[in-house]
């Protein structure tokens, strides 16, 4: 009996170690699995060899865009201009060949000329459903199985939506049975709609005189805001650019004061609104810049919530609090114009921010303590670009197409590898890295990339 129980044991151990071994850690949406930039890989190479990581196959015909794939089930999901069409493509994980193509409508390349290559929206697997947002605005629900439309609105006809001057790059945001989009416009900033047939939830206004009206009725002051001018926060310069009530962020979704609450960086501020009515629960302005260029997606981390932009503005973080009312207000942890992240997103390890502090003029890796805002370090060796984190490593993917790989360190920048990959394109890298199930993807345009990361 001992003998039986012995054995047992060790083939539950054992079954116990493959599945451990075997785990697969897809990557569903814009950001990965917790919308924070994180994957959950392990077991990963910690030191590049010459050359950069064995490139496992590439795709070169997938159209241009800055689309980075969502993984899900053995399949990778993107949007790309073709021609004078915009599509969402379905290829195979294990060797990038495409297994449908649908076409959601005409290209949008009106407006700033940076970005016309094609849209930048991350689709969001949910289920056996696919949802994206086209550079024009329209929001579309497809099958997975074969690329068949399910349904789709527009922001712009459907909700008097602004688009900004460089379109909508936005990644929807799936929350239980809700789909969260910004069409930008006067009285339909931010709206949920059902994930099912795409009616409309709400929809809510976050206009400055809006979400000025919200927090006066709601007992607040302009410094429980951050204390910024409806221009948008301390960028200080009147805007010029687009007349949208959108940026170009993607929301996230926090409990927080306990509320659950969906958080956007819009054009002209970063808000919180209830997730199940839309109200607008409270404001911030100082991260956003006088330009209405908010493109970085906020970052939810130890009761901190941080949001940052270029254009002479910076990054703020806020705590948030219920008041005795009910209503919640913002204190202000910081501000800091040492994190002017313009869209290449920060990350938060081990109670240190890093992000790439720099505007159109280039930037550099920046370090900053998460809790105070302190800088603890930047370094031009790492230049600007976009940021994931794997398995206790960054992957800094730079504007020139160089790929790094570094150390997590508070004291100094310590790099592990670089490379660049074959056939660069004349557009500037500004694709975001996915690392999962042991493969680094990376997009230039119509190349994608399959790197094996994994450690042997």
């Amino acid at each position: 009996m001992k003998y039986f129980s012995l054995c047992l044991m060790l083939v539950s151990l054992s079954t116990s170690a493959v599945a451990e071994t075997n785990l697969s850690f897809d990557w569903p949406q814009w950001q990965g699995p917790d919308r924070n930039a994180i994957s959950k890989e392990t077991g990963l190479l910690k030191q590049w060899p010459e050359g950069g990581p064995r490139l496992v196959w590439s795709n070169e015909e997938i159209g241009g865009g800055y689309s980075a794939p969502s993984v899900a089930d053995g399949q990778m999901f993107g949007m790309s201009n073709r021609g004078v069409d915009e599509f969402v493509w379905c290829l195979s994980e294990t060797d990038g060949k495409e297994i449908w193509a649908t076409r959601l409508g005409p290209a949008v390349t009106e407006g700033g000329s940076q970005g016309s290559e094609g849209p930048g929206c991350t689709p969001t697997v949910d289920g056996e459903r696919i949802y994206v947002i086209g550079a024009g605005g329209t929001v579309a629900c497809l099958q997975i199985a074969d690329g068949k439309l399910v349904w789709k609105k527009n922001l712009q006809d459907d909700f008097g939506g602004v688009i900004p001057r460089w379109r909508y790059n936005e990644s929807p945001l799936i929350d239980g049975e809700k789909i969260i989009c910004t069409p930008g416009g006067n009285t339909a900033s931010i709206v949920a709609l059902n994930k099912t047939n795409g009616a409309t939830i709400w929809e809510t206004a976050v206009t400055p005189e809006a979400a000025d009206k919200e927090s006066s009725d709601a007992g607040h002051s302009s410094d429980n805001r951050g204390g910024a001018d409806n221009r948008g926060g301390r960028g200080g310069r009147r805007s010029r650019g687009p007349s949208s009530g959108a940026g170009y962020s993607s929301a996230i979704a926090i409990d927080a004061a306990g509320q659950r609450q969906y958080v956007q960086f819009t054009a002209k501020t970063l808000v919180g609104v209830d997730a199940n009515d839309g109200r607008v629960l409270w404001r911030y302005d100082s991260p956003a810049n006088g330009m209405g260029i908010s493109c970085s997606t906020p970052l939810y981390h130890d009761g901190l919530i941080f949001a940052a932009s270029a254009y002479g503005a910076g990054g703020g973080a806020i705590r948030l609090r219920k008041e005795a009312d009910g209503t919640i207000a913002v204190d202000e942890a910081y501000f800091t114009t040492k994190m002017q992240n313009h869209h290449g997103g920060v990350i938060v390890v081990d109670g240190s921010l890093y992000g790439t502090n720099g505007g159109n003029g280039g930037g550099l890796l920046t370090c900053l303590d998460f809790e105070t805002g302190d800088v603890l370090w930047q370094d031009r060796e790492a230049p600007k670009g976009a940021l994931t984190l794997a398995d206790d490593r960054l992957y800094l993917y730079t504007e020139d197409g160089t790929m790094m790989l570094i150390e997590p360190n508070r004291d100094k920048l310590v790099v592990h590898g670089r490379f660049q990959h074959p056939g660069r394109s004349k557009s500037t890298a500004w694709t975001h890295p996915v690392i999962v199930n042991g493969k680094l993807y990376v997009r230039d345009q119509s190349r994608l990339f399959c790197y094996d990361v994994k450690a042997k």
